[in-house]
């Protein structure tokens, strides 16, 4: 069932006083730089250090008594985050992930008592273990992004930033399977019909655009990314997000992984923040040029839980290998 505003609202109540009201502050650099006021919401300050933990609380709290446990597939945070809500609750959880996730994550998801399954190198691969744990070991499935209640407690932060900001004109929202965008989107047009909203991705294995392009789920060959949260396919089935994003969202960027580094080093610089790549989408498309702000700006800063390795690197102007690929090390200019 699609969600509706209300489902946004109820989801509110589920998550109240452990995942909500995120502080959203100016960047006063950034918002001269763009000639346009630019805020930030900062899903980093989350128990969890990412948004992901509102989608997954939503769920876990909707699953009924004697639940034996749950399982989901992750780019790292989602996993965390449901990691965090059935320890919570006292539940096994068994998290799916892909061989390109970060140590880091995976480091961060055990620590909360979650087992952790390494499938192949693919979302694909970690969904269809995901898939089998649910059917065999009769574990509830939590989805990355398409599900309603995961996309409601998302939309919860379109709530926010609305009440907030009421006078928004353009919204920023980093866009990988969608649940993100779905879920602010629902919100924000409900509350303002005439908001701009702007859905960004990196643009190597961008999965929603490419659907979004073609009209159906399409595969994309995952590759290593400083933007790694964003990775992954949006699931052949795909039930909720792709035609939430056709109908919701005005149109998709996509940024490359030099747009990425650059962003990444002027947010540690001018507003102190240590981020993942996934979360300065926004922030790259602005500075690249590549959307065009009629009014006050908000992004959301998705989550803080980045390989400090590689984050050094970026902010001391290093080369940075990924897979195949090597992003130019470039010291930052004012």
């Amino acid at each position: 069932m699609t969600p509706r505003l209300m489902d946004i609202f109820a989801a509110r109540r589920a998550i109240a006083g452990v995942a909500d009201n995120t502080p959203l502050v100016p960047s006063p650099y950034h918002s001269d730089r763009l000639g346009q006021e630019l805020l930030l919401k900062l899903e980093i300050a989350q128990p969890i250090g990412a948004f992901k933990l509102r989608g997954a609380l939503n769920a876990v709290s909707r699953l009924p008594e004697g639940t034996a446990g749950v399982t989901c597939c992750s780019t790292g945070n989602h996993g965390r985050g449901v990691a965090y809500a059935a320890r919570a609750r006292g539940l096994r959880a068994v998290i799916c992930m892909s061989a390109l996730v970060p140590q880091t994550k995976v480091d961060g998801i055990r620590a909360l008592g979650a087992e952790v399954r390494i499938c192949g190198n693919s979302q694909d691969e970690a969904e269809a273990e995901s898939r089998r744990l649910a059917a065999e070991d009769g574990l509830a499935e939590i989805p990355p992004f398409d599900h309603p209640d995961v996309i409601a407690g998302q939309g919860t932060i379109g709530l926010e930033l609305m009440e907030a900001r009421p006078d928004l004109a353009h919204l920023l929202i980093p866009l990988s399977g969608g649940g993100l965008a779905a879920g602010i989107a629902l919100a924000a047009r409900a509350i303002n019909p005439g908001i701009r909203i702007t859905g960004i991705s990196m643009d190597r294995g961008a999965a929603m655009k490419a659907a979004l392009d073609a009209g159906r789920p399409v595969p994309v060959t995952e590759v290593a990314s400083l933007a790694d949260s964003l990775g992954g396919g949006i699931g052949a089935p795909n039930r909720l997000t792709l035609a939430m994003c056709r109908d919701l969202l005005d149109d998709v960027v996509l940024v490359s992984e030099e747009e990425i580094y650059s962003a990444m080093q002027s947010l540690y610089y001018h507003d102190a923040l240590i981020a993942e790549g996934a979360c300065v989408v926004g922030l790259a498309a602005g500075l690249a040029g590549k959307v065009t702000l009629s009014g006050p700006t908000a992004t959301v800063i998705t989550g803080r839980n980045v390989d400090m390795e590689m984050f050094t690197r970026v902010v001391t102007g290093q080369d940075v290998q990924l897979g195949a690929y090597t992003v130019k090390g470039r010291h930052h200019a004012p």
